[in-house]
C-alpha cells in the first residue's frame, strides 16, 4: 500500500496546486471532464437500482472508464440486462471519466474501499502492492481461451496473467487529402518529408494548423512513445532496463518540440487533448495528426450530431507514421484492461465475477462494445465479428496484433508515464530535453 498511498499524496498536492492556479481543466465532446472530482454515475434508467441495498445477493462494483459520448448509457443498459438477467447478482457501475479516474480509485484505495473490478489502463503498481487477483481466479477456461495471447502478454509479472484486456486501439497517421493537394506535397513518410510538408501547409494557409502534438495528462505518453519509437529506441532496452534518456529518444523529443517551436502544431500542445486535435481535424482545421482507428467514428458521430452538409465534410485517408533514420515505422497499440482487487472474496463472490466476464465477453455483447466507440477487439472471435461488420476496421483488426505496446508490466510505468508527460511539458516551456531525461532516468533507474 505504500507506493498507493504515496501515488494519492501526490495527487492530493497536484489538486492543490491547481486549485491555487489560475488554469482551468481541459473539456471535450467524447471525454468531458466530470464536476470537481465526483465519478461520473451511468443515466438513471429504468431497473437502475444499483445504489440500493441488495439484500441477499451478491455485490459486485464495477469503476469504469469513461471512453466517449456513448459510455455511460451502453453500461447503465448494460447493468440492467445484466442484473434482470441474474437475480442472485447486483452489479454496481460506477462509470469515471479519464480526467477523474486515477484520483477516484487511489481515494477508494486509500480509503480501504477497493472496488472489486477496475477497468483502467495500468495495473502494475496495483500488482507489486499485492492487491490484485491473478486473471485465472476470475476467468472462467472459456472466456480466458477466448483472448489474444499477445494481448495477454501485456499483463504478466512473474509469469502469472494479472489482468484481462478489455479493448485496445491503434494508431496510424491521418491525412486532410484536400489540404495536402492543395499544398503541393505529397503524404511524408519520413521526418524530414514531414517538416517540409508542414512548411508548405503553413505557406499555403497560415490558418491551418499543419501538424497534431497532444502532450497533455491525456495522451502525453503516446506522444512521446510516437517520436521515440519511430527513431529506432525504446523506454527500455532489450533486458528491460530503462533507457529513458537515449540518445535517439532526446533527439526524438527535441525534433517534436522543435516542430512546436517551428508553428507548424497547434497552438497549446500541453493542454489541447487528442480530442481536441479530433474536432480541429473534422473541421478543416488540422492537416495531419497521429490519432486511433476510433477517429472516423469520432468524427461521423460529429457530423450527424451537428448535422453536417456531405459537402462540408473532409476528404481523409490514413498512413503509416513517419519515421526517421531508415526506421520501419512502427504503428502504436494501446490496450485497456479489467482486473480484480484482492477484497478477500468468497468463493461464491469469485464465481459471480466469473459469471460477470463471460456475460460482458459473449461474442456478439462484447463486439457491439468494442464496436459502439469504435476501437479494436482483444478476442479472438470479436477480431471476426469487428473486420464482417465494418469492412473499414478489418485492416486494423490486421494490424493490432502486431503493435508495439507501453512497458505497463513494469512497476515503474506509471512514474514513467507521468515522467515523460513532465519532461515535455517543461520542455515546451523551454526547459532542455537532455537534462530533463537525464533526471528522469535517474529518478526511475537510480
Amino acid at each position: 500500500m505504500k507506493k498507493i498511498l504515496a501515488m494519492l499524496l501526490a495527487l492530493a498536492m497536484a489538486v492543490s496546486l491547481f486549485a491555487c492556479s489560475n488554469g482551468g481543466g481541459n473539456g471535450d465532446a467524447t471525454n468531458p471532464p466530470s464536476e470537481g472530482t465526483e465519478a461520473s454515475q451511468p443515466p438513471e434508467s429504468e431497473g437502475n437500482e444499483g445504489n440500493e441495498p441488495s439484500g441477499d445477493k451478491i455485490d459486485i462494483n464495477l469503476i469504469a472508464a469513461e471512453y466517449g459520448q456513448n459510455t455511460k448509457q451502453w453500461w447503465a443498459d448494460f447493468q440492467n440486462e445484466f442484473n434482470s438477467t441474474y437475480d442472485n447478482i447486483n452489479l454496481v457501475v460506477e462509470v469515471v471519466s479519464w480526467n477523474d479516474i486515477y484520483t477516484v480509485v487511489n481515494t477508494r484505495l486509500g480509503g480501504n474501499n477497493a472496488p472489486d473490478i477496475l477497468n483502467i489502463d495500468v495495473f502494475a503498481d496495483y500488482q507489486a502492492d499485492d492487491l490484485l487477483l491473478p486473471a485465472q481466479d476470475y476467468v472462467s477456461e472459456e472466456t480466458y481461451a477466448k483472448f489474444y495471447d499477445a494481448f495477454l502478454e501485456q499483463s504478466v509479472v512473474d509469469g502469472t496473467v494479472w489482468a484481462i484486456p478489455d479493448l485496445a486501439s491503434a494508431r496510424a497517421m491521418y491525412y486532410n487529402e484536400d489540404i495536402l493537394k492543395a499544398a503541393g506535397v505529397e503524404v511524408p513518410t519520413t521526418w524530414d518529408e514531414l517538416k517540409e510538408a508542414c512548411k508548405k501547409i503553413k505557406e499555403y494557409d497560415d490558418s491551418i494548423y499543419p501538424w497534431g502534438i497532444d502532450m497533455t495528462t491525456d495522451e502525453g505518453q503516446a506522444a512521446f512513445a510516437y517520436y521515440i519509437w519511430n527513431n529506432g529506441s525504446d523506454f527500455t532496452d532489450a533486458d528491460g532496463n530503462w533507457i529513458l534518456n537515449d540518445p535517439k529518444n532526446v533527439e526524438a523529443i527535441e525534433f517534436a518540440i522543435g516542430l512546436v517551436n517551428d508553428g507548424y502544431t497547434n497552438s497549446d500542445p500541453a493542454n489541447e487533448t487528442r480530442y481536441n486535435l479530433q474536432d480541429l481535424f473534422g473541421a478543416g482545421k488540422l492537416a495531419m495528426v497521429i490519432g486511433p482507428n476510433s477517429i472516423p467514428t469520432y468524427i461521423a458521430d460529429n457530423y450527424e450530431k451537428a448535422e453536417t452538409p456531405e459537402e462540408e465534410q473532409i476528404n481523409y485517408n490514413f498512413a503509416a507514421i513517419p519515421t526517421n533514420g531508415g526506421n520501419a515505422s512502427v504503428s502504436a497499440g494501446v490496450m485497456d484492461r479489467f482486473m480484480c482487487f484482492d477484497n478477500d472474496h468468497s468463493d461464491e463472490k469469485l464465481e459471480a465475477i466469473k459469471t460477470f466476464f463471460d456475460f460482458f465477453y459473449e461474442d456478439e455483447r462484447y463486439s457491439e462494445w468494442v464496436l459502439m466507440e469504435g476501437f479494436l477487439p482483444a478476442t479472438k472471435a470479436g477480431g471476426e465479428i469487428v473486420a464482417s461488420s465494418d469492412p473499414s476496421m478489418a485492416p486494423w483488426v490486421d494490424i493490432v496484433g502486431s503493435c508495439k505496446f507501453y512497458p505497463t508490466a513494469k512497476a515503474e510505468w506509471a512514474d514513467v508515464k507521468q515522467g515523460v508527460i513532465n519532461v515535455e511539458q517543461e520542455a515546451l516551456l523551454g526547459g532542455n530535453v537532455q537534462e530533463l531525461l537525464d533526471k528522469l532516468q535517474s529518478e526511475i533507474a537510480g
